[in-house]
């Protein structure tokens, strides 16, 4: 079984980059946010083993 992943950046192109890639490395992208809230929201519920997430967000940031 492959790790579940959630991928959140604010730019586009480079979520799309890092979901090509894990998913070409075996992992399972569950989830896609460009804001921190909707990463939390899809991190609450698909519970992945790792999230992936950009310093700088709108709304809330990768650290907070």
């Amino acid at each position: 079984m492959s790790a579940r992943v959630v991928v959140a950046d604010d730019e586009s192109i480079i979520r799309m980059d890092l979901t090509e890639c894990l998913a070409a490395a075996g992992y399972s992208v569950v989830g896609q946010a460009s804001d921190g809230q909707t990463a939390l929201a899809l991190i609450q519920t698909e519970l992945p083993d790792v999230a992936i997430l950009d310093v700088k967000m709108p709304l809330l940031d990768g650290i907070e």
